[in-house]
């Protein structure tokens, strides 16, 4: 488990008299610390020498904000946690790390020499392990062992160049899930479209000049479920976000998106009025050309009401924008669609 260390690391160490073998391995887990791993049997004697056992009742503290690193820990017994207290508005802790038994804590603080900024408590009664031990400063260290601490300090440089790595690494790694993750949290389960809370949350970071906003509503849709059902409802719903989705693709660039209901449409970056009204008419043909369905009597074939307008050239305002986009969508479904219209500013009341 903890105390990997041989045997003969414990025959050369010199704890007193009186110090118990058993005592003497609890101390020598300390060395599981990358800062000591690589030294030698008689260097890490000289650590354990200077190691000592602390305990701590539940609730007591193990450091705090501004406290100097100046020890590292090796948690035996019981339990601590790691938390950040509240702005004066706040409610409660912040927990930020929870430590059980045979955890190092604050090896790395304790490489860099930094201040801790957080709490630390014992959450349960708590047995550690510390190096080095109270009385013993890092500078009286470093006068009895000067061969010794230059070799701590290189592999703390050591240390800490490789957690940077590690988390680079990481970041690099995790870069793929966390835009998965990202675009799942946003996506539309039944079309697979960007919800519109992804416009809402993200506008600001990827509003740029010409943006183009197109949206789209079906023509008589009601028709069309109370005749077949709400099944056929989804399935033409996603047979017109596949023709959303394909022109972003196409494109290499914008979102499909879904607003409400069975309003749908597209935010394309880069996009100015010519692009966006070619966009329009090919989208509106797109759903004019989705295959009738058989209704018995008749058949219902496909047509759509779309409105646009490009930020700032029709608006420089994006929350009037697009406002003044979808209340013209809904205008123009309602006085009976199957229409490609522009909106300006100046044409709002």
């Amino acid at each position: 488990m903890f105390f990997e260390e041989k045997i003969d690391i414990f025959s050369v160490v010199v704890m007193g008299g009186n110090t118990k073998l058993s005592e003497t391995h609890e101390l020598s887990s300390i060395l599981k610390s990358d800062l000591f791993s690589e030294l030698l049997p008689s260097e890490k004697s000289s650590i354990i020498e200077r190691t000592d056992l602390m305990r701590l009742k539940k609730g007591e503290n193990l450091f705090h904000p501004g406290e100097k690193a100046e020890r590292l820990y090796l948690l035996l017994e019981g339990a601590i946690r790691v938390f950040k207290t509240q702005e004066a508005d706040g409610d409660g802790d912040i927990e930020i790390a929870h430590f059980a038994p045979g955890d190092i804590i604050g090896d790395f603080d304790f490489a860099r020499g930094a201040g801790y900024n957080a709490y630390a408590e014992a959450s349960e009664n708590a047995l550690l392990v510390m190096f080095p031990s109270l009385g013993t400063s890092m500078e009286q260290f470093a006068e009895d062992e000067p061969l010794l601490f230059p070799k701590l300090l290189f592999n703390s440089a050591a240390m800490i160049t490789e957690r940077i790595k590690e988390t680079r690494r990481l970041i690099a790694e995790s870069a793929y899930w966390t835009k998965e993750l990202h675009r799942k949290a946003y996506e539309d389960s039944g079309t697979g479209l960007w919800k519109q809370s992804f416009l809402n949350d993200e506008i600001n970071s990827i509003l740029e000049d010409p943006m183009a906003i197109i949206m789209l509503k079906p023509d008589r849709f009601k028709i069309l479920v109370d005749a077949r059902g709400h099944i056929a409802g989804d399935e033409a719903m996603i047979k017109i976000a596949a023709i959303l989705k394909n022109i972003t693709r196409k494109l290499g660039r914008g979102w499909a998106l879904r607003f409400k209901s069975n309003e749908t449409g597209l935010l394309l970056n880069n996009c100015d009025a010519a692009m966006a009204e070619a966009f329009a008419f090919s989208l509106s043909s797109s759903i004019a050309s989705i295959p009738s369905v058989d209704l018995g009597e008749e058949h219902f074939n496909f047509s759509g009401s779309i409105a646009w307008g490009v930020w700032p050239a029709d608006d420089k305002s994006w929350d009037s924008l697009f406002t003044g986009v979808y209340q013209l969508l809904m205008d123009t479904w309602k006085d009976g669609g199957k229409k490609v219209v522009r909106y300006q500013q100046e044409q709002s009341p």
